[in-house]
C-alpha cells in the first residue's frame, strides 16, 4: 500500500487531507510538465546567412585563373623540354611601315620643289650693286674731308686711324 508523505500541516480532518494532498499532488505535476514561456532554444540558422556564395564563387575564379597560368607554365615547360631548351631569337623579319609609299612622294615632291628654287636662286641676277655702294662711300668721305678741320685724319667705327 502507497502511503503519501505526511504533510506538516495540521490536520483537522481527514477529508481536508486528502483534499490539500490532490491539490498538491495537481500543483506539483503542473509544476513538473509545465512549458516555459520564454524560448531559450537557439535561434533558427539561416544557411544562406552561413553560405557566403559571393566569396566562393570569387575563391571559384581564383583558382579557375590559376588552373590557366598553371596549364600555360606547363604547355610552355613541355616546349622547352622538346627543343632542348634552346631559344629562337632571331629578328630577320622585314619591317613594314603602312605609311611607306605616303612619305616617298612627299620625299620626292620636296626634292623636286626645292631643285625648282634652286634653279630660280642661280638663274637670278644679283640685287647688290657694289659700284654704287662704292661711288656712294666715295661721295660719303668727301662730305667728311669737307666738314673736318683736319682732313684724312678721321677715325672709324673700330677706332683705328683711316690713313
Amino acid at each position: 500500500m502507497h502511503r503519501a508523505p505526511q504533510l506538516t500541516l495540521p490536520r483537522g480532518s481527514k477529508y481536508l487531507q486528502c483534499t490539500w494532498e490532490k491539490a498538491y499532488q495537481d500543483h506539483r505535476k503542473k509544476v513538473r510538465d509545465a512549458q516555459p514561456l520564454v524560448d531559450t532554444r537557439a535561434p533558427l540558422s539561416l544557411s544562406h546567412l552561413h553560405l557566403n556564395l559571393k566569396k566562393l564563387k570569387l575563391e571559384e575564379e581564383r583558382l579557375s585563373v590559376i588552373d590557366r597560368e598553371n596549364c600555360l607554365l606547363l604547355e610552355k615547360l613541355s616546349c622547352i623540354m622538346r627543343s632542348r631548351g634552346q631559344t629562337d631569337n632571331r629578328n630577320d623579319y622585314a619591317h613594314r611601315s603602312l605609311n611607306r609609299g605616303n612619305r616617298e612622294q612627299d620625299l620626292h615632291r620636296m626634292q623636286r620643289k626645292n631643285k625648282i628654287i634652286l634653279g630660280r636662286i642661280t638663274n637670278s641676277e644679283p640685287l647688290y650693286q657694289t659700284q654704287k655702294w662704292q661711288e656712294d662711300w666715295a661721295r660719303t668721305e668727301k662730305y667728311w674731308d669737307t666738314l673736318m678741320k683736319y682732313p684724312g685724319r678721321w677715325q672709324t667705327c673700330k677706332g683705328k686711324s683711316r690713313n
